[in-house]
């Protein structure tokens, strides 16, 4: 009796013809255990985020800094790079902040709490759809659980930027897809297009390939009148949404071409991208930002590769026959996704990364295919053992799968990796907010990259901003850059004084760096002059510091001014 009651709770599919309760206890269970691990595995991740106040999500700092902006309309005044992040950041992601300063929440708070609602909806919306192509609620329970390890596994929910909302917007568009809700498709659309415009590409692409049908081995126009209509009414809503965004985030435009970025450092292995590769295989596989199955993990999301080969031997995969007709929607998402990932590469970089339109779409698709092919072989497996009478061989099947499938994150090292980055001179911060708003830093140092989002103060230049995309703005950025190497490492007290006047500099922070070797010739340079002679800015630590730590020296440029007058 053992094994019937075991097949019965595990893969027997949720029917009309099913006992009500019973069916709707069983999904309950399921549904109740997949929001139980989704939310213990951010707890765990948020314990981090929480374990000191200059914590931070390394790429928030990029979207998130010029939004105190809402809180004091003073705050960084001309600065280029909280100018240029404003540009690019979403309408509908700076929509959320405003109201977010009216209600006096702090940004960064709230970016550290919100994953977990983040993580409720993905996970419900996860569910209801796998629920809707195989109606077995354990099948749902293991998409969940494999795309939530997943999330877990990159910063695709503990970022602090747009792209936290692409799972639980893009599975709410796949579920009413499958439902056919005309007003739920273009509600989540005009969602996706204000906080990711990219995946409403992805999702126009699939509604126009849902107007074909495959019939008899040949492709035939939907007869559905409702079809094209929705399709229209998309595309109209894609439009009117998207393109203030393209408008807005044109001022620092045009992109930079595939041409131009093949011969700059920052595109190659150890620059700020890392895009392109000498490894071709490297570079349209699995390359981060190149690569159409980049950062694919965990590896069991590979079975899920398996699920059209069960599908075709439905007379060994009984279970298979209960998997309805919408599981086409699985491939109608790969289909766009490569479509938008050869079109990004073709445009490079007008549609932001390649890999965007395949990364997170891919692994939503994995983890149902997976979840879904790992039910059909459990069953056929518990049918082949009550033929055969091998309770022995159920019993173990389920003990590694389950075993493998929720202790797979105790084999990691680390779980969640999460991308928080911690300030550590917090003295340095209080320091600066103390001063006069319109005041700049500048540095070569990393730790510069925390003052904008932990003192609010403008800096001249910073390595996490340094994006190489949009034309205006990386010309502007670069060449600060360079002034700064020249001016940091020269013996000419003169090309000091004319770097602080062109770009108002009111305090010089000095540190050792190791991110300046992308700017060429310039740091090999200041490297050779190093060797030389000690920097003239270096003389001036001592008459014109006025903050310091080990590592770390705070110049107060007037004082320079000052001291080489006298």
């Amino acid at each position: 009796m053992l094994i019937p009651q075991l097949q019965k709770v595990l893969t027997t599919p949720i029917t009309q013809k099913s006992r009500q309760n019973q069916s709707r206890l069983t999904v309950i269970f399921w549904y109740s255990l997949s929001l139980t691990f989704a939310v213990g595995y951010i707890i765990t991740g948020l314990r981090q985020a929480f374990s000191s106040k200059y914590i931070v999500s390394d790429d928030a700092r990029e979207y998130i800094s010029w939004m105190y902006r809402y809180f004091n309309p003073d705050l960084f005044p001309g600065d280029l790079i909280a100018d240029y992040f404003q540009s690019v950041t979403p309408i509908g992601y700076g929509i959320l902040y405003k109201i977010i300063a009216v209600l006096n929440i702090d940004p960064i708070f709230f970016s550290k709490i919100f994953p977990i609602v983040l993580g409720i909806i993905t996970t419900s919306y996860c569910f209801a759809v796998c629920m809707q192509i195989l109606p077995v609620p354990m099948a749902g329970f293991i998409a969940c659980l494999l795309l939530n390890q997943s999330l877990c596994l990159h910063d695709d929910l503990f970022s602090g930027t747009p792209r936290d909302f692409i799972y639980p917007l893009f599975l709410a568009f796949l579920y009413y897809s499958i439902r056919f809700s005309l007003l739920g498709i273009l509600v989540v659309l005009a969602l996706q297009c204000l906080i990711y415009p990219l995946i409403g590409f992805v999702d126009l692409l699939i509604l126009f390939l849902r107007l074909f049908r495959w019939q008899n081995r040949q492709i035939t126009i939907s007869q559905n009148r409702k079809d094209f209509i929705l399709f229209v009414a998309a595309i109209m809503i894609a439009g009117i949404l998207i393109l203030p965004y393209a408008i807005q985030s044109s001022q620092f435009g045009p992109t930079i071409t595939a041409a131009v970025a093949r011969t700059m450092p920052e595109y190659w292995h150890g620059g700020r991208v890392s895009y392109f590769s000498h490894n071709i295989i490297s570079y349209w596989f699995d390359g981060r930002d190149s690569g159409f199955f980049a950062l694919i993990a965990p590896p069991q999301l590979l079975f899920g590769l398996l699920l059209p080969i069960l599908l075709k031997f439905q007379s060994h995969f009984i279970l298979s026959k209960q998997v309805k007709d919408e599981v086409k929607l699985l491939l109608q998402v790969v289909i766009a996704g490569l479509i938008m990932f050869f079109t990004a590469h073709a445009l490079a970089f007008k549609l932001h990364w390649p890999s965007r339109y395949t990364h997170h779409t891919f692994k939503m698709v994995l983890a149902l295919a997976t979840a879904i092919s790992i039910t059909l072989i459990l069953d056929a497996t518990f049918r082949w053992s009550r033929q055969n009478g091998r309770q022995i061989l159920i019993l173990g099947t389920i003990i590694i799968i389950g075993a493998g499938l929720v202790l797979y994150p105790s084999s990691l090292k680390v779980f969640p990796k999460t991308p928080y980055i911690e300030g550590q001179v917090p003295t340095l911060y209080n320091f600066l907010q103390k001063q006069p708003q319109n005041i700049v830093i500048a540095s070569t140092s990393e730790e510069a990259d925390n003052i904008p989002i932990f003192a609010q103060k403008t800096i001249l230049v910073g390595k996490e901003y340094g994006l190489p995309i949009h034309t205006k703005y990386y010309a502007q950025f670069r060449q600060r850059m360079l002034d700064l190497i020249n001016a940091q490492y020269t013996e000419d007290i003169n090309q000091i004084k004319d770097f602080i006047q062109k770009y108002h500099v009111t305090f010089w922070l000095i540190t050792k760096n190791t991110w300046l070797q992308q700017y060429q010739p310039e740091a090999k340079q200041a490297k050779a002059k190093l060797e030389k002679s000690l920097p003239v800015l270096a003389t001036f630590i001592n008459s014109c510091a006025v903050f310091e730590t080990d590592n770390l020296v705070l110049l107060k440029t007037e004082c320079i001014k000052v001291v080489t007058k006298n």
